[in-house]
């Protein structure tokens, strides 16, 4: 099998990088030497390659940023996401393709389903809803997963931010009304390496479609902050405050949806996968960040 990474450097496309190259020939592209912005480098990339599966893990994902920078956001999350769902059809591949649970108001009681009318509150959720709206348009041999609140042992995420503002200061605040699963790029890697493990590109093309992948259980920013804290103390020299607050005490450039939640349930059914809980996921990132500090110290670090 011959697998097409976009986004090798970001931290899902990181993860996925390890996880995918065991099932084939893996040919990754980051930034530099595929510019999504650029829809004539797709084109040569995938027709090149010609892959029997193309794995976006590609994104514009600044989510304030994108309230003044609608056009580049658009730009990779939906013109460039067009083209390769195009080329991966010309090269009847299959086109693995991650969303977002911003593409939904949060106004719902429960947890959102695959079929719930989207309605995005901000301009990052909307250029990844006509991303996916695209593909479906398209109508190759897809699946958009759908995940939400990720993060990873690299880059710019919550946990790295916490992780340092635990250090820095005596006390945080941090929003407690905003609810969903934070999903590590490493168990959403590890998920989407087995599904393509224990299913033809084929198989999976058959079951085009949206799925939901995310954590098991549901928390806030605020109690995920409370278990970072916990996973941290043993390093802290003291410990600091952390006060829950209202959204409306912590305004940012784009609205966030209240409820996040995403049922996994036709994920489950369909495929036979289900990520660990939201807790787990976060203790076994904290292994990996133990072991990089260790190879940190040691000098050994391979940052691919």
């Amino acid at each position: 099998m011959k697998i097409l990474l976009t986004g090798k450097n970001g931290q899902l496309g990181w993860e996925l990088a390890r996880a995918l190259a065991p099932l084939g020939e893996l040919i990754a592209f980051d930034r530099s030497s595929l510019d999504l912005a650029v829809p004539d480098q797709i084109v040569s990339a995938v027709r090149s390659v010609r892959p029997d599966v193309l794995v976006n893990a590609a994104a514009y994902t600044a989510v304030d940023q994108a309230e003044t920078e609608r056009d580049a956001a658009q730009a990779i999350n939906a013109v460039a996401v067009a083209v390769l769902a195009e080329e991966a059809k010309r090269a009847r591949a299959l086109f693995v393709h991650y969303s977002t649970d911003y593409v939904f108001d949060g106004t719902k009681d429960t947890a959102y389903l695959e079929e719930d009318l989207p309605n995005p509150l901000n301009a990052y959720g909307r250029s990844k809803l006509a991303g996916e709206q695209a593909i479906r348009s398209i109508d190759g041999h897809h699946l958009i997963l759908r995940t939400s609140w990720v993060y990873a042992a690299r880059g710019k995420n919550f946990l790295l931010t916490i992780r340092r503002l635990l250090r820095e200061r005596q006390e945080l605040r941090v929003v407690s009304d905003q609810i969903g699963a934070p999903t590590s790029a490493e168990a959403l890697a590890h998920a989407s390496a087995e599904l393509l493990r224990r299913h033809t590109p084929a198989a999976l093309g058959d079951a085009r479609g949206v799925y939901h992948i995310t954590a098991a259980g549901y928390t806030s920013w605020h109690g995920f902050a409370i278990e970072i804290a916990q996973l941290e103390k043993q390093s802290l020299a003291r410990a600091a405050r952390i006060l829950p607050i209202s959204s409306s005490e912590y305004p940012t450039a784009a609205h966030r949806p209240k409820n996040s939640r995403l049922s996994n349930e036709k994920f489950l059914r369909r495929f036979g996968i289900r990520l660990p809980s939201w807790e787990q996921c976060l203790e076994a990132c904290y292994a990996q960040l133990s072991a990089r500090q260790r190879q940190l110290k040691a000098g050994v670090w391979n940052n691919r």
